[in-house]
């Protein structure tokens, strides 16, 4: 697996696993995905036809360094923020050891970036 279809896979993954966790309203759509929203729909063809999950950044400083997960997240207003934001950490990093076997946990970091 290229290292694009493998980035584009875990991004996937863990935006299904932060959006599982009950309270999350929604993943917060960054600049690409207000962008991409206002593009014609052939616009994506670049990317496979697969559009990137909006408010998870994955990054990893080198090959054999840990993943670096940012995930900006929209909660509801009824359950405790930083409860959510702890659960969201957990799923997604129970969600990684499972695609990535014996390697260093990942990173997480969730940002709440609002309230509906």
């Amino acid at each position: 697996m290229t290292d694009r279809a493998l980035r584009t896979t875990l991004t996937a993954e863990i935006a299904a696993a932060a959006e599982a966790v009950p309270g999350v309203a929604f993943l917060r759509p960054g600049l690409g995905g207000r962008l991409r929203s206002a593009l014609p729909r052939g616009a994506s063809a670049a990317d496979g036809g697969r559009a990137v999950p909006s408010g998870v950044r994955l990054s990893r400083p080198d090959e054999t360094g840990p993943w670096k997960v940012e995930i900006h997240v929209v909660v509801r207003g009824h359950v405790r923020t930083l409860d959510v934001a702890r659960e969201v950490v957990r799923a997604v990093e129970v969600r990684l050891a499972g695609l990535l076997p014996g390697r260093q946990a990942p990173k997480v970091t969730v940002t709440v970036t609002g309230l509906v």
